[in-house]
């Protein structure tokens, strides 16, 4: 893409964001499929926010497929809430795809030493879930995720509708403006299947090496990688 025409893209994809400031999420959902048909996908973690997405998008699409990183490190309770949603909304298993790292954990083991995320937890990420995603949304021009605006001050100017620079490709976030009050609401109104680790104070799921629930009241994503700096795996990150 020449530089002008991705400068004209971007600038009408913020247009675009803005038009939906005051609308709700499902109108979002709605125009970007009516737009990307067949080009698009959604990524879905099976947290909360994704679950929630599930639901949304199989309202208006129920061919959209979606994808999940399977790092081989999740927990039972991923894993099973996976099963739960394939279950509840019929979905095909065309439609889930299944995304991993091309080094199985021995080999990782083999090539780096044993838990990595232990001393590189960026290597780590980069490895199981950075290299996985870039396979995967290459086949597509749009993509959707769940990041909202309050999960953390890099996330805070996400846009509705944006131009994702890192894996050059259209960004959905159609949750950005709702707060984690409003992701329970609509869980409980229509009955959404969600993970149980977040009834055992889990807010944010990754993987089971890097994951810790955290105290009420304390910062969402304080339990994923407690030990180091480190607040993104690398997926929302330019």
């Amino acid at each position: 893409m020449a530089v002008k025409d991705q400068s004209e893209l971007i600038a009408d994809l913020r247009a675009w964001s803005a038009s939906f400031e005051t609308k709700q999420p499902q109108e979002v959902v709605a125009a970007v499929i009516e737009r990307y048909q067949g080009k698009m996908v959604l990524a879905c973690s099976f947290g909360a926010e994704d679950v929630v997405l599930v639901d949304m998008v199989h309202r208006v699409n129920p061919s959209l497929p979606l994808f999940y990183l399977d790092t081989e490190f999740l927990f039972p309770e991923t894993y099973a809430t996976r099963d739960q949603v394939i279950k509840r909304y019929s979905l095909k298993p065309a439609q889930v795809i299944q995304a991993k790292s091309l080094l199985t954990p021995q080999k990782q083991v083999e090539d780096y030493g044993d838990a990595l995320w232990t001393r590189e937890p960026d290597r780590c990420c980069q490895l199981r879930k950075v290299e996985p995603l870039t396979r995967i949304l290459q086949g597509y021009e749009a993509w959707i995720t769940g990041i909202r605006r309050d999960q953390s001050p890099s996330r805070a100017h996400a846009g509705l509708i944006e131009w994702d620079e890192k894996f050059q490709l259209v960004k959905v976030n159609p949750l950005a403006r709702w707060t984690w009050a409003d992701v329970w609401t609509y869980i409980k109104v229509h009955e959404v299947p969600y993970n149980p680790l977040h009834d055992q104070n889990y807010p944010s799921i990754g993987c089971t090496h890097c994951t810790d629930p955290v105290a009420p009241g304390d910062d969402p994503r304080g339990g994923r990688w407690k030990n180091f700096a480190k607040t993104e795996c690398g997926l929302h990150k330019a």
